[in-house]
């Protein structure tokens, strides 16, 4: 997921489409990170004509003086030559023959490739950021302490609404439960309240009213696999909007 996040605002860097904020970000990270500007050089090479990233080149101030002078010294010339046939106009040349039609005809494949290489990748990193299920834990005061997201993917997170640390020797212990008879499982350990991936790769996917809890325990974790201490937060998962 992050590859595919990763080449398509490559891409999206390339032909333009981030503001400067994050145009400013995606440079500074080419200088640290050699995958992140190996991917834009791809795309670089890939779709050059394209490329809004590219310096303009200016021409050298003589160029066209150079230019007039040499058409200046081939014109007797051309003028002296014979043509027994005058050439076939561009309009009637074979279409295989037609040069400045395939450019253009190649170009516009690039670039309705590159839009739809951007365009996938945009609504990838859209759908990996956006949760399907949100379990609220509200504290015994009745206010949200924390949010649980949990993703299409199967990756569940906590995230913290305000600031909670455990008292030496404690440790606050993540609790999900969505079947009574199985009871709740431990899917988290931490000191403080921060976010956090939880640990859910092995355990059904997350469904609607799925119960998320945190409860304070002894320092390591419950040393019975259930809990044993006070319920600091909890939320039922439910569907977004």
């Amino acid at each position: 997921m992050i590859r595919q996040e990763d080449d398509a605002l490559a891409g999206e860097l390339v032909i333009g489409l981030l503001d400067e904020a994050e145009r400013a970000r995606c440079e500074a990270r080419i200088a640290r990170d050699p995958d992140f500007a190996a991917r834009v050089e791809h795309w670089r090479h890939r779709f050059a004509e394209l490329d809004a990233t590219a310096r303009p080149e200016h021409p050298a101030q003589d160029l066209w003086a150079r230019i007039a002078a040499t058409v200046a010294q081939e014109r007797p010339a051309a003028e002296a030559t014979v043509v027994p046939f005058a050439a076939p106009p561009a309009a009637r040349r074979p279409l295989w023959d037609n040069l400045p039609l395939w450019r253009g005809v190649g170009l516009g494949a690039m670039a309705a490739a590159l839009v739809l290489a951007v365009g996938l990748g945009l609504m990838v990193r859209t759908a990996g950021r956006t949760p399907v299920l949100v379990a609220v834990l509200l504290s015994d005061q009745n206010r949200p302490a924390a949010v649980v997201n949990a993703f299409a993917d199967g990756r569940t997170e906590l995230v913290p609404l305000e600031a909670l640390s455990a008292p030496e020797g404690k440790s606050l212990q993540v609790w999900t439960l969505w079947d009574r008879s199985r009871g709740p499982v431990s899917v988290g350990l931490l000191n403080a309240l921060r976010s956090l991936d939880l640990n859910v790769e092995h355990l059904p996917r997350t469904a609607t009213d799925q119960l998320f809890e945190v409860t304070l325990e002894p320092a390591g974790g419950s040393p019975t696999g259930r809990p044993t201490g006070p319920i600091l937060m909890k939320g039922n998962a439910s569907r977004t909007l």
